[in-house]
């Protein structure tokens, strides 16, 4: 390679966060657009079609929030647990913490925007000798929420359907085996669009999306206009006040009402997984994960306190024969026709949000397999359809572990698990990568083009904080001391924890031998530095230095990520 052709290629190459050792530059990078420029700096090649733009990948990423069909779907574990306060100054606290959340991984996502996301993040932040495990344990415990996303999504899409033929036919009762069975042809309706090609399935998002925001806003205009009651609104007491159906004091129980919020909050970080697929992804990514947040934080504390300044009885709908707590809150407070209609929205919305997590899951799948994260099963795992350009095998294989996931249904209260998994599970992959940029990298950090310039440090902190307080709080049962028995348990820590107790031990014992963190699958070149323990290729004697067989880097064992 001449010295202008170095030059060159140095000029074009991305100030990014990367697994590339200082220096390290990839071949032809000079020949690429920008997008793939910055792809090819971290390790990766182009293997996606660009064909998300800032909008589209905001569209998935707010319909896998899908507020509507979130807060319905979770309204056992806000309102449920505390009450109105839930909905109001709880809604209020825990989304400023969720925005610091937010707006931390939008700075990462704008440094390395690549599918693997929080994990690649996690492996380059960690340095060399824990990037691996932190990489490991970041990458396992996001796989377990997106695995576990499209489930929990269509398992309340479905019992928000029966609930629906509840209230039309009140002699019939859902069973277990109904919901079921409808869950997974919900899941398998999903997997078939997420297996289409990316056009398509941008399309389907983006016009899912529109559905959603456009029944979001008509349920918040026909609440407060078709309210039945008199008077036809709570008192501000009430509204704003903590009814605690909890055996722990009232302080606790609005902590734990947090799980509904944290739950309904957490899909913004779909953007970042999307961000190979997404043109000018430094700025579009970090963009649409602060517009999903802000939006949804915004939009959410309207519907929530028009439920609370609406709800008449909060026992009886939470207790309700229709085993849907929503189902019961619509039809407690409009009228038959009018409660059926805005059911129906929730419903269709929830449809468009489980596709979202679909989607997804299938392209966080495709990173960790990229990585051999899943062992002997990485290999499937990260081809790509030729004929539709997309990760069809990974959409399959997490159709299939969300099937097996569905089987609590027939447990009882163990299926809500999957509820709180969804949210301990994204907070700990959301939050690893925050606390190891504040505590190992601090000022060393490379910034991309989007930033938080002075707050970055402080956001960081609050967002590791709020997760710190919670991560224990979401494994509380709602009962304690002689009203505890197996039914009530809360069985997440069990869930969760034996899962990633088998993911470190399996770390250790054998994974830490092959796992080396993000693999980078791209040529390129070493600009003749002295790094340790890197063997190179020796240059033929008369050659002129240049093509593709001067200085490619062969392997390394300890060389410093470029950070």
């Amino acid at each position: 390679m001449t010295a202008h052709e170095v030059q060159r290629q140095e000029s074009h190459t991305p100030a990014v966060t990367t697994v590339f050792a200082e220096g390290d530059i990839p071949d032809h990078i000079a020949e690429m657009s920008e997008d793939e420029a910055v792809l090819a700096s971290l390790g990766y090649k182009q293997e996606f079609k660009r064909e998300f733009s800032a909008w589209t990948t905001f569209a998935v990423s707010f319909a896998v929030m899908g507020l509507l069909p979130s807060i319905a779907t979770t309204m056992w574990y806000g309102l449920g647990y505390a009450g109105p306060a839930a909905n109001t100054w709880g809604w209020l606290l825990s989304v400023f913490f969720i925005l610091c959340v937010a707006s931390s991984m939008a700075e990462l996502a704008s440094s390395m925007p690549t599918s693997g996301g929080l994990y690649y993040a996690a492996a380059v932040l960690a340095g060399p000798k824990y990037g691996p495990f932190a990489a490991w344990i970041t990458g396992w415990s996001n796989w377990f929420v997106q695995v576990t996303g499209a489930p929990s999504v269509d398992y309340g899409c479905a019992a928000m359907i029966l609930a629906a033929a509840s209230i039309v036919n009140p002699e019939y009762i859902p069973t277990s085996y109904q919901t079921f069975l409808l869950t997974v042809f919900i899941m398998l309706t999903h997997a078939c669009i997420s297996s289409m090609p990316t056009l398509w399935i941008a399309n389907f998002n983006s016009v899912g999306t529109t559905i959603n925001l456009l029944c979001l806003f008509i349920v918040i205009i026909i609440i407060p206009t078709a309210a039945m009651g008199d008077p036809k609104f709570n008192s501000n007491s009430f509204a704003w006040g903590i009814q605690n159906s909890t055996d722990w004091p009232d302080g606790i129980a609005v902590l734990m009402s947090f799980l509904s919020i944290i739950w309904t909050m957490s899909g913004y970080d779909a953007s970042f997984h999307l961000s190979e697929e997404c043109s000018n992804a430094s700025i579009a990514t970090p963009r649409s994960i602060v517009m999903t947040a802000v939006s949804g934080s915004i939009l959410g504390f309207v519907l929530n306190t028009l439920i609370a300044y609406t709800v008449r009885d909060v026992t009886n709908i939470i207790e309700s024969d229709l085993g849907q707590p929503f189902a019961a809150y619509v039809v407690q407070v409009l009228p038959q026709k009018t409660a059926l209609a805005v059911l129906a929205m929730t419903i269709v919305c929830a449809y468009s949000m489980g596709q979202g997590c679909m989607v997804a899951a299938s392209r966080v799948c495709f990173a960790y397999a990229r990585d051999d994260c899943f062992g002997v099963v990485s290999r499937p795992l990260k081809k790509v359809n030729r004929y539709t350009l997309t990760p069809v095998n990974a959409v399959w294989f997490n159709t299939s572990i969300g099937v097996v996931l569905l089987l609590l249904i027939f447990g009882g209260a163990a299926i809500d698990a999957i509820f709180s998994i969804g949210a301990i599970a994204a907070y700990v992959a959301f939050t690893t990568p925050i606390f190891l940029k504040i505590v190992f990298v601090g000022n060393k950090f490379r910034r991309g083009p989007w930033h938080l310039g002075a707050l970055s440090l402080p956001s960081g902190i609050a967002a590791c904080c709020f997760v710190v307080v919670m991560l224990p709080i979401l494994c509380f049962p709602s009962v304690r001391g002689a009203d505890l028995t197996l039914e009530e348990m809360n069985w997440t820590a069990l869930v969760y924890g034996a899962p990633m107790l088998f993911v470190v031990l399996w770390f250790f014992i054998d994974a830490h031998k092959w796992f080396k963190g993000p693999k980078i699958n791209i040529e390129h070149h070493m600009l003749h530095q002295q790094l340790p323990d890197v063997e190179g290729i020796e240059v033929p004697s008369g050659s002129t230095g240049s093509g593709k067989d001067s200085d490619i880097e062969r392997g390394s064992v300890s060389k410093a990520p470029s950070i």
